[in-house]
């Protein structure tokens, strides 16, 4: 299928190879598909019911013919449903770096590395991004990683997970914000003597090679539960919600999406007034939804994308998680619980169905905040301690355009 940016919708387009292996359009727009297919699937094993739902995207596409054998090895962990009372939570952390994070870097990997790409992957972080991104493509021939995370604003583990892999794996921690962060690698991007010397790419939910596996464990479970289903998606930057909208575009049994956000309300602001207003990012417990300026605001705009969403606090996220320990014994982390409470909202306004929230991160990563509301110790998955147990380190960097560009130059 061939792919067109989202600023230049009347161009002839390239492959969804080419899309993947360039990650941004070269105008700064973003790579969208020229169609979203609708299908029919049947339930069954996460990677062979990915590779079915992306077959119509990688149709006469030098990846199409090995889509099978790339679903099996970037989707090596489940993404399994547990109960939350009368709904469920949608577990996406049991990849290696313990966030939903891992679906979408796996499978870009595999394909990137399947096209024989040699690149320096840049990617903005705003907690678990950045550690996917490194597990995915750590050692692998002819590929660097360069992480860029706001400093002071991922927790402790996330930090110690960015600069935790050494080797083809550079982490650089800035003096700002992750929309810092986000601006800066667009403008590494976007600068074509660099680009071309670099053979730059991006691994953010800009690239389609992550967005687009993501709709699969969004379709596994709708059809999993046999019912039209709704989901609650905790959202920042808005690659999982616009990958659960296209899984419902595509056809699958989804009823209502509502997305939930920290107190950086921009999201939930547009959907209700229908204008965008760009407001700097603020600090909260879920660090990881920290984001001001969304980039796939670009896509959802494109293809005139509805859903609905409400915002949290940090107090309510608090309480959250103590409250669904109390009640279910579940340990949620402070991003799953933004959805929690917009569920539990929904259903005292009488929402009715079968509601299903995205759980995106593995409540261990944010041990400071979850374990003195709940009173408990929460385990660490062996995948997360084998990165804990290694040694860290990650060099400063200006929060300046300039800063990159120089540095990167210098690699």
């Amino acid at each position: 299928m061939r792919c067109v940016s989202t600023r230049s919708p009347g161009a002839p387009g390239v492959p969804l190879s080419e899309a993947i292996s360039q990650g941004l359009a070269p105008d700064g727009g973003l790579f969208v598909p020229v169609a979203i297919p609708e299908v029919q699937l049947a339930p069954g094993p996460l990677p062979q019911l990915a590779a079915r739902l992306l077959a119509p995207y990688f149709a006469d596409e030098l990846l199409g013919a090995q889509l099978e054998q790339i679903c099996a090895a970037a989707f090596t962990f489940d993404a399994p449903l547990v109960p939350l009372g009368s709904d469920r939570l949608l577990e996406l952390f049991h990849g290696p770096t313990a966030a939903f994070k891992d679906f979408g870097a796996r499978f870009l990997s595999e394909c990137l590395t399947r096209l024989g790409a040699q690149q320096t992957i840049l990617v903005a972080t705003s907690g678990d991004t950045g550690a996917a991104v490194a597990a995915a493509f750590h050692r692998r021939p002819g590929m660097r990683v360069v992480i860029l995370y706001p400093k002071g604003r991922v927790s402790a583990r996330q930090e110690h997970q960015l600069g935790a892999f050494g080797d083809n794996v550079h982490a650089f921690r800035v003096s700002g914000t992750f929309d810092d962060c986000q601006r800066m690698v667009k403008a590494a991007l976007a600068d074509p003597p660099l680009r071309s010397k670099l053979q730059l790419g991006s691994a953010n939910s800009i690239s389609l090679g992550r967005l687009l596996p993501q709709m699969a464990y969004f379709a596994r479970a709708a059809l999993e539960v046999k019912a039209p289903v709704n989901f609650v998606v905790p959202t920042g930057n808005l690659g999982n919600a616009l990958a659960c909208l296209m899984a419902k575009q595509m056809g699958l049994p989804i009823g209502r999406i509502v997305l939930a956000t920290n107190a950086n309300r921009g999201l939930p602001d547009f959907f209700q007034t229908g204008t965008w207003e760009p407001r700097p990012s603020i600090v909260t417990l879920a660090n990881a939804m920290d984001v001001g300026a969304p980039s796939n605001l670009e896509r959802l705009r494109y293809w005139k994308l509805t859903a609905e969403a409400d915002w949290v606090d940090d107090d309510t996220i608090r309480s959250t998680i103590r409250r669904t320990w109390e009640q279910h014994r579940l340990s949620i982390c402070p991003h799953t619980a933004c959805g929690v409470e917009v569920l539990r909202r929904l259903k005292a306004e009488g929402a009715d169905g079968t509601w299903i929230v995205a759980a995106t991160a593995h409540p261990a990563k944010f041990e400071t905040i979850v374990e003195p509301l709940i009173g408990q110790r929460v385990p660490v998955p062996p995948a997360l301690q084998q990165l804990l147990d290694r040694p860290s380190s990650a060099e400063p960097l200006d929060p300046t355009d300039a800063a990159l560009i120089s540095r990167l130059g210098s690699l």
